[in-house]
């Protein structure tokens, strides 16, 4: 009853017998005890009282239950002094671990694994424990605190087959001088990994402390146990002394040491170039230049993985592996996340595979007609089908239409509805009005707000002039000149026109044509290095005056072939040839998207800044504590690329008209065109001539044509984020000099520049990391990217190019010339002929397949503004981002305005499409709106 009333695991240890009584043990610091004899003692002489009692004469019955009476109120108020001094000096912490066991796919829990983990613990004592880590130093060790190891009570038992999580409780007793520990060790003595999703501290003063988790722990037996800090972020000369030394050891365990094949439960983050695009072991045919670490095809840098060199090439890196290409199993999708991704793939692939079972039974691989493609989507009028995978906690589709199983409900009921798993859902582009996609207005005003409105640029000079070197490529000069537009610019001159600004163009020529022989020498590929010239109207609309087709010179003695097209005056009925110099420039555009806007300007730029990030700044860190939620599954969706998408062989190589040769074209964008200031949303605004500098402006430009929708919209979003980067900055450095001496965040901007971009590191446009301003700026155009930019260029990706004749990703044939069969086969039938020159039966299916993928949010989606409630202590920091997130609450409803807004005709155009692709909160599925923290598809 006595010890019963320490309430303490370590209450049996502090009494025990002795031969001189009892043995009270006090704490005085963890893993250190100084022992109290109590003396049970009745007489001054220290005679026992059995001895008194006998030489008294008096009855020893009665002489020992007094004597043993005393006795025992003296020991009861020992150890109630004992128990007092051991309450004043140790306190006690509960902790909360929640875990998911092993899967063994999707969202099923591996039964094998979990019978393994149990009998280890039942069989062979294998325990998963937890210690805390001070941060104070104890005085005898010159160490940090650590408090004792605790099991992770009851382990084995016996879940169901969907995987779920489990709750852990324990408590730690420690010295009151032990403080809120600033980090935790996991020890997983099991066999098989387990994902600790949170673990928080109970305090004394009922606080709660925070630690950076949702980490796979793998076996920890041959190392020290796993390392979880508190979400409380200090700058490395701020670390306390405790952590000090573990800080640099995670960093270093996360560095590796560059060599060897990673494994999956290694958690390192390393540099390679793209040396595993091909396959020349199974076919010389599908060999691939490295992209990376040579002048020809400059490229930052991906994950390394170590994997085996082919036997074609050692420069190469074989794809021939047992597993998944390697990233740190943390960077892998989440549960929810991937059964969200695998049941969007097998719904999608469900959708391709019915339409091309279905034609080749009647042995169709090409459309006859437009009506045709129409007939692949749901009945015009029915909701564009969100893929909605609901989790409990979400409220949009009842409980009794929800399962336990994340993959099910999304193939199943995806808006918790029955659905026709056979059709595709109907595009955006098409619901207003199913013939609008092919008016001429619409094409141009896609260039300010559709899936690509990054191309568009301010005409300085006119005609358009090459920068290509014209002893290669022959004569400069744009073959559209004034007689082609003139009587189409409202009165005004050429001059007046180009000094007025009103003349712009989407420029194609100089990426494309030197690629273009070596394109159209592959079979079934025909495509031109096309541009299109616009007006813009007083009323702030672009009209279309012009497209150019370019084709390269034959021989050194020959001129480049370009032809010259111009709208046609009846657009009563449909012009065949105009619509298909329309599509030539649209898969131009299209190729130009995926390549340049989307893979390499967003994927691709943002995993070496992920790997850096991870290499050099610890998660005590305040910039990654800033960052972490900005690279949240962009290691993963890259490796789905590099398995499946931009291979040789892959889908953009056999659905895009660049085909092999698309990456290489990525290559030589990058080299010749992308710099980091130049990602800046105002900087690239200013480039293409798109917006002037303006101090007076709201956001120190004013753009050329005020109803742009992407850059409106764009810029409000930029000046919210450099805003909170600012404020961010601001409370975590007091000047200039401590962004300076910030070694860990030095090694970071250095790597990134000198190792990720080695390639560019002597480029221009690398700002010096010397300021909080030069820091805040670089961190608010990472963002900028990882957010604004890929949602502006990624979930419009369906209901703009979902439909092939719009957005063709093939062309196949050149424009017919009159006096040729080509044209008289066109005479005969203008849609057919169209139709057989832009994307067969298989690359539209397969292309909508892959939209419809891409294009989906997922139910777990972070957006910007959003972030877990206990990502860091700092109040200040917490307080700041509030005023974030209610800027871009503001930024959401003034988008909403301004698509209502009748006087802003490009906001929705003749589709009734209102621009919605920077609108920062969506529901999940393909929405047409939402920006996500990070790349997560």
């Amino acid at each position: 009853m006595l010890l019963n009333k320490f309430k303490t695991p370590v209450a049996p240890t502090l009494c025990s017998e002795s031969s001189d009584g009892f043995v009270v043990r006090k704490a005085r610091s963890l893993g250190r005890s100084e022992s109290l004899q109590v003396r049970a003692s009745a007489s001054a002489e220290g005679t026992g009282w059995l001895d008194s009692a006998s030489t008294e004469g008096r009855g020893w019955l009665d002489s020992a239950s007094t004597k043993f009476g005393k006795v025992a109120s003296f020991v009861e108020r020992k150890l109630e002094e004992v128990r007092e001094e051991f309450t004043h000096e140790v306190v006690e912490y509960f902790g909360t671990a929640v875990i998911m066991k092993k899967l063994q796919m999707l969202e099923i829990i591996d039964r094998v694994a979990d019978i393994q983990d149990d009998t280890s613990e039942l069989v062979g004592g294998k325990r998963v424990t937890v210690q805390l880590i001070s941060t104070n130093i104890d005085p005898h060790t010159g160490k940090a605190m650590m408090s004792d190891k605790e099991i992770f009570p009851g382990w084995p038992a016996l879940e169901g087959m969907a995987i779920q999580n489990v709750v852990f409780q324990l408590r730690f007793t420690v010295s009151k001088t032990f403080g809120v520990p600033g980090a935790i060790i996991v020890h997983n003595g099991h066999p098989n990994e387990f994902l600790l999703i949170s673990f928080n501290l109970e305090l004394p003063d009922r606080s709660t402390a925070h630690y950076v988790t949702e980490s796979w722990v793998y076996n920890t037996e041959k190392t020290d146990g796993r390392i979880f800090f508190r979400n409380k972020a200090y700058l490395p000369t701020e670390t306390p002394a405790a952590l000090k030394e573990l800080r640099e050891k995670e960093l270093q365990a996360l560095r590796g040491d560059g060599t060897g094949e990673r494994q999956p439960s290694d958690r390192i983050y390393d540099y390679d170039v793209y040396n595993d695009l091909g396959s020349p072991d199974d076919d010389p045919k599908l060999e691939r230049p490295n992209l990376g670490g040579n002048k020809e095809y400059p490229f930052p840098r991906r994950i390394r993985t170590g994997r085996a060199r082919t036997k074609f090439n050692p420069k190469y890196e074989t794809r021939k592996t047992k597993r998944p290409f390697y990233i740190p199993r943390d960077e892998c999708f989440e549960r929810t996340k991937m059964g969200d991704f695998m049941a969007d793939g097998v719904r999608s692939i469900v959708h391709s595979a019915t339409s091309k079972i279905s034609l080749q039974l009647r042995r169709k691989s090409e459309f006859d007609s437009i009506e045709e493609i129409k007939k692949l989507y749901r009945v015009k009028g029915k909701k564009v089908g969100r893929i909605n995978n609901v989790l409990p906690d979400k409220t949009n589709v009842p409980a009794r239409n929800q399962q336990s199983l994340v993959f099910l409900n999304e193939v199943l009921r995806p808006d918790g509805q029955p659905i026709d798993p056979l059709l595709y859902p109907l595009p955006r582009i098409l619901q207003a009005d199913d013939k609008a996609w092919r008016n001429n207005d619409e094409f141009a005003r896609q260039f300010l707000a559709g899936l690509n409105p990054v191309v568009i640029e301010l005409v300085q000079e006119f005609p358009l002039k090459s920068s290509l070197n014209p002893a290669e490529y022959g004569d400069p000069t744009s073959a559209i000149s004034e007689y082609h537009i003139v009587g189409e610019l409202e009165g005004l001159s050429v001059e007046q026109a180009v000094s007025r600004k009103k003349l712009f163009v989407a420029d194609y020529h100089d990426a494309f044509l030197p690629f273009i022989a070596r394109i159209n020498a592959q079979k079934d590929r025909a495509q031109y290095a096309t541009r299109v010239l616009f007006f813009l109207r007083s009323d702030n609309t672009l009209k279309v005056l012009a497209i150019e087709l370019v084709l390269p010179r034959e021989t050194p003695d020959e001129e480049k072939i370009s032809r010259v097209l111009t709208p046609p005056r009846d657009t009563s009925k449909m012009d065949y040839l105009w619509e298909l110099a329309k599509a030539h420039v649209a898969n131009n555009d299209l190729s130009a998207h995926q390549v340049f806007s989307h893979f390499l300007r967003c994927h691709v730029a943002m995993e070496p800044v992920i790997i850096a990030s991870n290499r050099h700044l610890s998660k005590l860190h305040p910039i990654y504590q800033l960052m972490a939620p900005h690279f949240k599954c962009t290691l993963e969706i890259n490796r789905q690329a590099r398995l499946t998408l931009i291979a040789a062989g892959g889908s953009i190589e056999t659905h895009f008209t660049t085909g092999a040769w698309s990456l290489e074209l990525a290559a030589v964008n990058y080299r010749d065109a992308w710099t980091f200031e130049s990602q800046a949303l105002p900087v690239d605004l200013i480039r293409r001539g798109m917006a002037v500098p303006d101090l007076m402006a709201k956001h120190g430009v004013r753009l050329v044509i005020e109803d742009y929708p992407y850059a409106q919209d764009g810029l409000e979003l930029w000046g919210a984020l450099k805003s909170w980067n600012r404020e961010y900055v601001d409370i975590i450095y007091k000047d200039d000099s401590v962004v300076r001496n910030d070694v860990e965040l030095q090694k970071w901007w250095t790597e990134i520049r000198y190792v990720a971009h080695a390639d560019k590191k002597d480029a221009p446009g690398w700002p010096e990391l010397n300021s909080k301003e030069s820091l805040a700026d670089i961190l608010t155009i990472i963002q900028w990217i990882a957010s604004c930019q890929h949602a502006a260029v990624n979930f419009g990706q369906y209901d703009y190019a979902g439909f092939m004749p719009h957005r063709p990703t093939m062309t196949r044939r050149l424009l017919p010339v009159e006096g040729t069969k080509e044209w008289d086969e066109y005479q005969r039938n203008p849609e057919k002929y169209f139709l057989r020159s832009v994307s067969n039966i298989d690359s539209t299916t397969t292309a909508m397949s892959v939209y419809e993928v891409l294009s989906a949010h997922c139910p777990t989606e972070e957006y910007l503004g959003e972030r877990h409630s206990s990502w860091t202590e700092n109040e200040a920091a917490k307080a700041a981002f509030q005023n974030f997130a209610e800027k871009i609450r503001q930024v959401e409803d003034l988008i909403a305005a301004r698509n209502e807004d009748k006087t802003l005709k490009n906001r929705t155009g003749v589709v009734q499409m209102p621009y919605q692709l920077l609108q920062p909160v969506s529901e999940p599925g393909v929405t047409f709106k939402g920006v996500p923290n990070s790349i997560t598809i």
